[in-house]
């Protein structure tokens, strides 16, 4: 079991002292704290700082917001050689706002229906339900947070009219929904199809429609099912990892519905069909310059090793990132082949 985890954290996975209750693990456990604390006790987090909205916030977490615009962006330069800097500023802010939304909204709305009663979730902490942050101040962020996503997207519905507004008012009310309302998207098996649509096919043909006014193109549609499809894949981390918690306290996720062999397959699907769509894209765009992401495809391989050995628990939570980062190289690696077989043509 040790040897298991130490691969699922390509590291040595640090033990906690005894007696450490649920609450200190999960503080333990988050790399992104602040590190000053004494005889290896956790940091201490003051209620309302810094620390803790940046809890709430989930940073590493808005990867995922912004690597579908990147690739929207270099695939409109790469057809048209032509790019609205300003128009993918707002596009990349709007996009970080939902994502925003969606993390602050799954930190209250969670808390407040009672999913952390149980302590028995090994995910990341939520500063609501630390105390660190109260529900007003969360609910207040978000309506902010809204109000932003709006300023920035009236510029372009502007430019392009109703689709962009229908499609900014669609993504808010999925970001609400997501851990909001009676019934809650993320208590139903249909979170990951909700992700797909929303930061896959909607923020990147979305975004090469709003900085075109054109027809989204076939190869735009491949680079958006491959950025849906790996957006997914974070989200089956969290819930495969929270399973055993999510049904002890009536989240029907997909892999409570469907069980643990159907959610590793899911992930299995979602790490590896991208890179299968990256050769559609080269052979539609006609430069092999658009194969550059397999150059990624060893670690993906080594993810999904690990992700399919780790034993349950904390160590879940590093295959976690390293699925953003793995989205983030995966766009960084398309935008540039993109790019290249415009510069190179």
């Amino acid at each position: 079991m040790h040897r298991r985890a130490a691969i699922c954290h390509n590291g040595a996975l640090p033990a906690l002292p005894p007696g450490r209750t649920f609450t200190q693990a999960v503080m333990y456990t988050v790399p992104a704290l602040p590190t000053r604390r004494a005889a290896g006790e956790p940091p201490p987090i003051a209620p309302g700082s810094l620390s803790a909205w940046a809890m709430a916030l989930r940073l590493r977490s808005l990867l995922i917001a912004i690597s579908p615009v990147l690739v929207a962006a270099a695939l409109v330069w790469e057809r048209t050689g032509a790019l609205d800097v300003g128009a993918v500023a707002l596009i990349l802010g709007a996009s970080v706002m939902m994502q925003v939304i969606t993390n602050l909204q799954n930190d209250v709305g969670y808390t407040v229906r009672g999913g952390e009663r149980s302590r028995t979730r090994v995910g990341l902490p939520r500063a609501t339900a630390l105390g660190l942050l109260t529900a007003r101040q969360v609910r207040s962020a978000i309506a902010l947070a809204i109000a932003v996503a709006m300023l920035l997207g009236l510029p372009l519905v502007a430019a392009r009219g109703w689709p962009v507004l229908a499609m900014g008012l669609a993504s808010i009310a999925a970001a609400l929904a997501y851990m909001g309302g009676p019934r809650p998207i993320a208590y139903t098996p249909f979170g990951e199809l909700v992700v797909f649509l929303f930061f896959g096919l909607t923020a990147v043909a979305g975004a090469d429609f709003a900085l075109t006014g054109d027809g989204v193109p076939v190869t735009t549609w491949l680079a958006a099912i491959a950025m849906g499809a790996l957006a997914v894949a974070a989200l089956v981390v969290n819930n495969h990892r929270d399973m055993e918690h999510d049904r002890g306290v009536g989240r029907r996720t997909f892999p409570v519905v469907f069980g643990a062999d159907a959610s590793q397959m899911l992930y299995t699907l979602s790490l590896l069909v991208p890179f299968a769509l990256v050769v559609g894209l080269a052979w539609g765009i006609g430069s092999a310059w658009l194969l550059l992401p397999l150059l990624w495809l060893p670690v993906a391989l080594r993810l999904l090793r690990d992700f399919l050995t780790c034993p349950p628990g904390i160590a879940y939570n590093l295959v976690l990132f390293r699925t953003f980062k793995l989205e983030l190289a995966f766009a960084g690696l398309l935008a540039a082949g993109a790019v290249l077989a415009r510069a190179m043509a």
